[in-house]
C-alpha cells in the first residue's frame, strides 16, 4: 500500500465566510506542513461533504476529524458518510481536542485578550449531547484549571447547561470583578460571535488560525499513515 496516504481534513462547516476561509486557509497549512496531498471536506452545512471528496479521492485515505470532541459527526455521521461513498477503508484519526498544542493556543488566545492571574474562568464550549463528549470537554475544562492553577467553569454556547451566560452572570453574582473567556472553538462564526454578549471582561479568539492547529492535524495524520499496513 502507499505509504503516503491522501489526508482528508474533515470540518464542521459554518456559514460564516470568515470561519470558511479559516478553514481552507487551515488545510493550506496542513498541505505545507505534511508535503502531502491534503483535501477539505465538510461534515456539515456546506459542500464538499465528506463522502463527496472521500468517493472522488483514489487510494489510501486518512480523515482528520477537526473537531474539538468526539461527538456526533466524528463517532457517528463521517464514518457513516464515508460507508456510503464506498471507502470503509478509510483511517479515521482521533478528534482534535485532547492534542497538547490546542490546550497551549487557547492559552496564548486567553492571555492576548488580557487575562489576569485571579480573573474568574469560563472555558466556552459549542457544546454537545454526547456523554462520551461531553466527558472529553471536561478533560479539556480540567487541563487548563491545571495549566493557569485556577478554577475553570464550563460554559456551552448551543447545546448543554449552564450556558456561558449564565456562568458569567453566576461568577459576577459570587462577586468576581473580572471575567474571562477562554475560546473552545476552532474557527470564527455564529458560535464564537455569541461570546461578546456574554457579558463577559474578557473573550478569547477561536484556536484557528494558528500554525499550532496546522501541526496538530499533520501530527494526527503522520501517526495514522505510520500505522497503515504496506
Amino acid at each position: 500500500m502507499n505509504r503516503h496516504p491522501t489526508l482528508l481534513l474533515a470540518v464542521h462547516g459554518t456559514r460564516d465566510p470568515h470561519g470558511t476561509a479559516v478553514a481552507h486557509s487551515l488545510a493550506l497549512r496542513v498541505a505545507e506542513v505534511t508535503h502531502r496531498p491534503t483535501r477539505l471536506a465538510f461534515a456539515d452545512v456546506l459542500t464538499p461533504t465528506v463522502g463527496d471528496v472521500a468517493s472522488t479521492t483514489p487510494g489510501p485515505l486518512v480523515v482528520v476529524p477537526a473537531f474539538l470532541a468526539s461527538g456526533y459527526h466524528v463517532r457517528t455521521d463521517i464514518p457513516h458518510q464515508l460507508a456510503l461513498a464506498g471507502r470503509a477503508d478509510a483511517v479515521i484519526t482521533p478528534a482534535l481536542g485532547e492534542h497538547p498544542a490546542l490546550l497551549d493556543t487557547a492559552v496564548r488566545r486567553l492571555v492576548r485578550a488580557g487575562y489576569r492571574p485571579g480573573d474568574a474562568l469560563v472555558l466556552a464550549c459549542a457544546g454537545t449531547s454526547d456523554p462520551h463528549a461531553r466527558a472529553e470537554l471536561d478533560q479539556a475544562r480540567a487541563r487548563l484549571s491545571q495549566r493557569l492553577g485556577a478554577p475553570v467553569a464550563p460554559g456551552f454556547i448551543a447545546t448543554g447547561r449552564p450556558t456561558v451566560t449564565e456562568q458569567v452572570r453566576r461568577l459576577r453574582a459570587q462577586g468576581h470583578p473580572r471575567v474571562a473567556l477562554a475560546s473552545w472553538l476552532l474557527a470564527p462564526g455564529l458560535f464564537q460571535d455569541r461570546l461578546a454578549g456574554a457579558g463577559a471582561d474578557v473573550v478569547a479568539r477561536p484556536l484557528c488560525p494558528d500554525a499550532a492547529i496546522a501541526h496538530a492535524v499533520a501530527a494526527r495524520y503522520r501517526q495514522a499513515a505510520i500505522a497503515q499496513p504496506v
